[in-house]
């Protein structure tokens, strides 16, 4: 019995033409209005073959048990063998990128965004995607993805953002039916800024996509970037370094360079301004960039016009509110707003000298 055959029932009044299969003993048959009606497969005969006597209908029956262990199968069923993923040279050291493509790249003020996962080796990775929601992460995706391939993970527009200022990806690296030399697992995180996104010059031609994208590295060549696991060395270094005089590994503060009336752009994120925050709580953290802010408005407290923008990031909102607390008090003189959304997105306030 095949697809297109003419099918009489067995056991009641009509018949049809065979449809298709469900399982292993349900034929599909569609009646002349079109309505397809599941019946068991010993319940239908094809015409031509019908034969009301009662041993042809045992036999017939009999036979049918008999193929019940048997899957129906279309005759046209698509082949399902697949070669395995070709290898490449140098591909045995890991590398693998989270990439952001512009959906449309010459509307950069209006367009969405995509999402892809780069494998860039001769490993299988099997992966989760995260995002932060306060203390707490939230999965975003996870899958697998074969070598030396990118998968596409979601598409989003400007106003994620915000659900999207860290991000850690987890990845467990191995090769399929054949030996390999086992690599650690990764986990990586990063905060994604929000202000790139807004920015042409940040999407850069690259190796794995026709248009320009903004790629962030988690692997290369076996070294993972930001590793979120601090290795036995660098755990006794911080501690001595905690105990011989609790002094804080900081980052110089640098001010890129700008066109003349451009606002001066100052990163209080703590991963901009640290190298680590080993033995620091939260309120040692926040004093340390409170102490940055002070810092950079006394250095141009006699540059009045003088615009800087303080990105601090939506979080919780403390860090903002300590600033306003600032503002209002120690810097009475100086104006404040919300910095440009258009420019940094949200989380930034912007200052004047006056």
């Amino acid at each position: 019995m095949k697809i297109g055959d003419k099918v009489r029932f067995l056991s009641e009044i009509g018949g049809g033409r065979v449809a298709g299969f469900q399982g292993k003993d349900i034929v599909l048959v569609e009646d002349e209005d079109g309505f397809q009606v599941p019946m068991r497969a010993n319940e239908v005969v094809v015409i031509g073959e019908e034969n009301y006597e009662t041993q042809h209908i045992v036999e017939v029956k009999q036979q049918s048990k008999q193929n019940t262990s048997k899957e129906e199968e279309p005759a046209d069923r698509p082949v399902t063998f697949k070669a395995q993923p070709e290898e490449r040279k140098g591909g045995e050291r890991l590398s693998a990128y989270l990439a952001f493509v512009p959906m449309d790249v010459k509307e950069l003020s209006q367009t969405r965004f995509e999402t892809y996962f780069v494998n860039d080796s001769n490993y299988y990775m099997r992966f989760t995607y995260l995002s932060s929601v306060g203390n707490s992460w939230q999965l975003r995706t996870t899958s697998e993805v074969e070598p030396n391939t990118k998968l596409y993970l979601e598409e989003f527009g400007r106003e994620m953002l915000n659900d999207m200022e860290r991000i850690t990806v987890q990845i467990l690296p191995y090769k399929r039916e054949k030996p390999f030399l086992l690599k650690p697992t990764i986990d990586v995180q990063f905060r994604l800024d929000a202000v790139k996104f807004y920015k042409l010059h940040t999407f850069q031609q690259n190796d794995f996509f026709e248009q320009p994208a903004l790629i962030y590295t988690l692997i290369e060549n076996d070294r993972p970037m930001k590793p979120l696991v601090v290795s036995v060395d660098t755990l006794k270094e911080q501690m001595f370094q905690k105990s011989v005089g609790n002094q804080k590994l900081s980052r110089p503060l640098v001010t890129p360079a700008r066109k003349e009336g451009d606002p001066i752009v100052i990163d209080l994120h703590a991963d901009e301004l640290l190298e680590t925050t080993a033995g620091m709580n939260a309120a040692d953290i926040l004093n340390y960039q409170l102490d940055t802010f002070r810092k950079v408005l006394n250095e141009h407290a006699k540059k009045k016009g003088t615009k800087i923008v303080f990105i601090h990031g939506k979080g919780e909102g403390v860090l903002r509110q300590a600033l306003i607390n600032d503002l209002r008090y120690r810097f009475k003189n100086y104006t404040y707003q919300d910095a440009s959304f258009q420019e940094y997105g949200y989380g930034a306030t912007q200052v004047t000298i006056k």
